[in-house]
């Protein structure tokens, strides 16, 4: 938005901040001097303290200047003009104006001189000569960019050096003068004509310089605004939604319904029918794991061999065994090409899909592995290792991380963004870590029994906002992620409930399985959702559970 000048003398001319504005004030009628004058009245008028709002948070000034900016930035030009001509107050002074529609149109000498002009640029300290750098820089690229080789020469070697800053940044760019290549790898993407989204980076970085009473960053009032809706969303307890938008017409707030606590189905009678009967284990089969695209599943019995199997078909594709490895547990790869297992020798195993052994890792004093898993980048392979630790290998650098815990630890479950790790304990206990470059204990999980058997717990919801798990007690507990706070307690298995899975779809639907020989699906109560949707709740905009 460009400063439009015209020779009128000052008093009989009104400050347009944009050529939008300019266009709605010559399709309305002339201003007379005496409505300039109040115009002008009314902005001397506005004092800087002036607020707004029940609080007197909001100061009067900076709310209307972010509603023009948001006005201007969703198109409405005219409106943009009119807030500003009947507020008085302008989005931007005439330098700014003109400086944004300079470095836009690529006048990079004359923006250099209006960045001079303009108050409140602090000229002593190194602001100004920033911003002229950043000014210069992309004048330089688009001189080499249209082949000005000694233009682009003369601006380098009488311009930007004379700045005298990032001397690392001005070799790099006598560089480019040689090899044209460099432009790209250092940050300029070369194109044949003026690059209209290069300029307006550098216009964004110029801001970042600026106090932002000059410049206002960019989409400022869409900025507050989502981060409210994040505070509210991230304040409500039960927020478990399909729709990551949320309505601006009422304070966001879930009700304990978004939870899924109705049994939905059970697999016990007729209420499922059987695809496959997969039997060819000697033992005890004590682990599962389906495939990335679910067409391939993992078999591993107790202390045997791990088997492959064929979704579809039901056929055993591939038996996957190792002398005294005694195989207790594996995992896929995000790829769906390659898995682990790992067992009483040890060790853990790379496998590929034909049976191929790729690789395999004992770690320094390693214990049996009873548990393993891989992140969803599949650069990380984590293990329970021994009755009190979690081991973390890299496969990239070939380094372990350790977490040690006081009590006996009896399953793992990952975050499907490889951010956080849930461990079961002995001690009736289920903690939460980061497992970020810094490995964190963030909360504990109380309220269920565990003691004697193996429960599994997982992430749920929207967001991963949920954890859910078993419990010895025949029920399933479901806590907050972020506070800990247990949220519901689920009855209706008649035995120790020890594994809880939840859709990765749908956040309104998870399964529990129990050793009472039944797998539950659990939901939201769907008249409860048509009542809600009826009314159009905040929070709640859609229907789950596959339909009405």
């Amino acid at each position: 938005m460009g400063a439009i000048e015209d020779e009128e003398p000052p008093p009989k001319r009104l400050k347009v901040s944009s050529p939008g504005l300019r266009r709605g004030l010559e399709e309305a009628p002339a201003l007379s001097v005496g409505s300039v004058s109040i115009l002008m009245a009314k902005s001397l008028s506005l004092e800087e303290g002036e607020t707004v709002g029940s609080k007197g948070l909001i100061r009067r000034v900076e709310f209307v200047r972010i509603i023009t900016q948001a006005l201007y930035s969703l198109g409405y030009q005219k409106a943009g003009a009119l807030l500003e001509e009947e507020s008085g107050i302008l989005l931007q002074s005439s330098n700014v104006a003109l400086f944004r529609k300079q470095i836009l149109d690529g006048k990079w000498d004359e923006s250099v001189i209006t960045l001079r002009s303009i108050d409140q640029v602090e000229v002593e300290g190194n602001t100004l000569k920033a911003a002229s750098f950043l000014i210069l820089q992309q004048k330089f690229f688009e001189l080499l960019d249209k082949g000005n080789i000694p233009e682009a020469m003369k601006t380098l070697r009488l311009e930007i050096s004379p700045l005298q800053l990032n001397t690392k940044r001005v070799h790099e760019l006598a560089s480019c003068i040689v090899f044209p290549s460099r432009c790209e790898e250092i940050g300029y993407s070369k194109q044949g004509n003026p690059n209209s989204s290069q300029r307006m980076k550098v216009l964004q970085e110029i801001q970042q310089l600026l106090p932002p009473s000059i410049m206002i960053p960019e989409k400022r009032l869409e900025c507050l605004v989502e981060q409210a809706l994040n505070v509210q969303r991230e304040a409500c307890i039960f927020h478990n939604s399909l729709d990551p938008a949320l309505s601006l017409y009422t304070d966001h707030q879930c009700g304990r319904d978004q939870i899924p606590t109705t049994t939905l189905q059970i697999t016990e009678g007729n209420s499922f029918s059987m695809k496959h009967r997969l039997s060819a284990h000697q033992k005890p089969v004590s682990f599962v794991a389906w495939s990335p695209d679910d067409k391939l599943l993992l078999t591993c019995g107790i202390e045997e061999v791990v088997k492959l199997w064929n979704v579809e078909t039901g056929e055993c594709k591939l038996t996957y065994d190792k002398a005294n490895s005694g195989f207790t547990s594996c995992g896929w790869f995000p790829d769906g090409k390659r898995f682990i297992s790992g067992g009483v020798d040890k060790c853990i195993y790379i496998w590929d899909l034909e049976g191929k052994e790729l690789d395999s890792w004992k770690g320094q004093g390693m214990p049996k592995i009873s548990d393993l898993a891989v992140t969803s980048d599949g650069k990380e392979i984590i293990s329970i290792c021994g009755d009190n630790a979690i081991v973390m290998y890299n496969l990239d650098t070939k380094t372990e991380r350790l977490i040690e815990e006081e009590h006996g630890i009896t399953s793992l479950c990952v975050s499907k963004d490889s951010r956080f790790l849930l461990l079961n304990l002995a001690n009736q206990e289920i903690h939460l870590w980061d497992i970020g470059a810094r490995s964190k204990l963030l909360l504990k999980y109380k309220g269920h029994r565990q003691g004697r058997y193996v429960i599994r717990s997982c992430f749920g919801g929207s967001d991963l906002a949920f954890v859910a798990s078993g419990s010895e007690d025949s029920q399933v507990y479901i806590w907050h992620r972020g506070n800990g706070e247990l949220l519901a307690v689920l009855p209706g298995h008649s035995g120790t409930v020890n594994c809880v899975s939840w859709n990765p779809v749908n956040p309104h639907l998870f399964a529990s399985a129990s050793d009472d020989y039944t797998i539950r699906i659990w939901g939201v109560n769907r008249n409860t959702f048509k009542s809600k949707n009826a009314s159009s709740s905040n929070g709640i905009v859609h229907l789950a559970n596959g339909g009405p």
